[in-house]
């Protein structure tokens, strides 16, 4: 009976760390998506050093996973004692950080309200100016989503610094409509945009445009981010009864 028990715990210790090695692989490779930034998000909150390291702390936590999973299983398998011993150490430290992080990111959360972007676009945003950072990010974003600033082109109204003709209004020209939504897509009417016609512009904000989109990747997230530490959890204490079970 005592060996079928351990039997039974050495493959659960097995699923459980191969869990972990596809979530530790996931995790790397939201890092990695993040940290390469198709759409320029990273750059828009760069200000922020808790939100810019941020993409780097999941970066690392799914390599460690991805690695310590790799050694789990293994130590499961051959039931090696001194492996067992490791990744229980290092599990728990991976899981306490862990937990630190999602309780920092609930403590921080405000700055991922909507009055932190809208402070930020109109503190740095230079319009056209493709040689600053931040600004050719938030065109990019604009252009990308078909929308305009934060809450929308009243925005952009407050910006006093913003260098536009006395033809234009204070909407730039990445909020105008394009046939096409790239750099390289075609202005449906650049100069009535640039008037102030409404039509010929993306009048929905950003913020709304982006939480929609990415809505149901958030709370799928969040429910990665659970089911990885219960995952863990229960991993620590098969690898602990594996441990002391092995003669």
């Amino acid at each position: 009976m005592e060996g079928d028990c351990l039997s039974c715990m050495k493959y659960l210790m097995f699923l459980f760390n191969f869990f972990i090695f596809l979530g530790g692989a996931c995790l790397l490779g939201l890092g990695i998506w993040v940290i390469v930034d198709p759409t320029g998000f990273r750059e828009i909150v760069a200000a922020n050093p808790l939100l810019f390291t941020g993409a780097y702390i999941m970066l690392a936590m799914g390599a460690m996973l991805f690695l310590l999973g790799f050694l789990g299983c293994c130590g499961a398998i051959r039931e090696n004692k001194c492996l067992l011993l490791f990744f229980f150490m290092f599990i728990l430290l991976i899981f306490l950080a862990e937990l630190s992080a999602a309780i920092l990111a609930f403590i921080f959360r405000e700055n991922l309200t909507r009055e932190f972007f809208t402070k930020e676009l109109k503190k740095h945003y230079q319009r056209n100016n493709d040689t600053d950072v931040f600004s050719s990010t938030w065109n990019s974003v604009m252009i990308t989503f078909a929308c305009c600033g934060v809450n929308g082109p009243e925005d952009f109204e407050d910006i006093h610094h913003l260098p536009y003709s006395s033809l234009e209004k204070a909407t730039p020209e990445a909020c105008c409509q394009r046939e096409l939504q790239s750099r390289e897509g075609m202005f449906v009417n650049k100069e009535a945009c640039l008037a102030g016609i409404e039509r010929f512009q993306n009048r929905q904000g950003c913020y709304t445009v982006i939480l929609n989109s990415f809505e149901t990747y958030v709370y799928l997230a969040g429910a990665l981010a659970i089911g990885v530490l219960a995952i863990e959890l229960f991993a620590m204490i098969f690898a602990m009864c594996l441990f002391r079970g092995i003669q």
